[in-house]
């Protein structure tokens, strides 16, 4: 019986288990300013392959901060990579803050080799003023590590700190998640279509899983390149078309492939999926960025962000 009793205790419904996910104190922080920053070039990386330079990308975010880092594009087989691309970050405390730059040697199979990093205090920034900085590339933050003496090569970028004022507090945070303008000579009334492939999860061949993702749009083909022996493989391309009008009505078809270059095989080229990506979305929304099931295949996915850029 009193087993029983125990037992039935475990049972009784409602049970009520509380988990704090925020700390209140966090939650209760509201967005004060916008640091801007532009990731201009790295100079004497240090090279991480055996075989020929380094694929180096920059990531950046705000400590304290949950949201996704921001990265450049990866600038393959370069010790001296130049970005000049901007980046917007919401602040909610530049007292604590510090802006977060790391360095990474993108590979295709793999983790990516860190190459090194740095923090910029926010409260060493003078508001309103702009800043560039030439920051050597360090191991970690800790002064008392000699593997900090060591060289690794120094990244430059330009920031500026832009507190709010009360009327702009909506305004500039939406701003901050704003796609960037397209580019001078862009068609009026069209745009530029921006397609990202981030990465792929669980891809299956049947004979290879060699993949790469091609592109099928506006009677255009573009490829990423193939990844061998990758069932997750990392390819972090950006491809971009010129369209004289918003693809209201339109799809793109991308497909991952895999191909072998192996002698006399019997079967060089394999589908491993497909999808089609209405593009009313991008235009309503400006950006999406979302993981697809991959049709014809158990469980491979795709994950693709898409941006529709205007110049107005």
């Amino acid at each position: 019986e009193l087993i029983k009793d125990q037992v039935a205790n475990m049972y009784l419904w409602p049970k009520v288990l509380e988990v704090q996910v925020l700390d209140p104190v966090k939650a209760m922080k509201r967005p004060v300013g916008m640091l801007n920053v532009k990731v201009i070039k790295a100079m004497k990386l240090k090279k991480k392959d055996l075989l020929g330079a380094s694929d180096p990308y920059a990531k950046l975010k705000l400590t304290d901060d949950k949201l996704p880092s921001k990265k450049t594009m990866v600038k393959h087989k370069n010790l001296n990579p130049e970005w000049n691309e901007e980046f917007n970050l919401v602040v909610k405390d530049p007292e604590v803050q510090a802006l977060e730059i790391m360095v990474f040697d993108w590979e295709s199979v793999g983790k990516h080799d860190k190459m090194g990093m740095n923090l910029v205090p926010l409260k060493d920034l003078t508001p309103e003023e702009p800043k560039t900085l030439t920051l050597d590339l360090l191991k970690n933050m800790d002064p008392n590590d000699t593997q900090n003496e060591k060289s690794r090569g120094q990244i430059v970028v330009a920031v500026v700190y832009k507190p709010f004022g009360e009327d702009q507090m909506t305004t500039d945070i939406d701003e901050a998640s704003a796609i960037l303008k397209a580019p001078e000579g862009t068609p009026e009334g069209g745009g530029l279509l921006v397609v990202i492939i981030h990465e792929g999860e669980d891809l299956e061949g049947k004979h290879h899983t060699n993949p790469s993702v091609r592109m099928l749009f506006h009677g255009e083909e573009k490829r990423t390149k193939p990844i061998k022996k990758n069932r997750d493989p990392r390819w972090e391309e950006e491809f971009t078309f010129t369209l004289e009008e918003p693809p209201t009505n339109e799809k793109m078809h991308l497909e991952v492939v895999s191909t072998s270059k192996r002698m006399g095989l019997i079967h060089p080229k394999e589908s491993l999926g497909y999808i089609d990506i209405n593009l009313a979305d991008v235009v309503e929304n400006k950006r999406i960025n979302e993981k697809y099931h991959l049709i014809d295949s158990k469980n491979g996915r795709l994950q693709v962000e898409m941006q529709w850029r205007t110049s107005g």
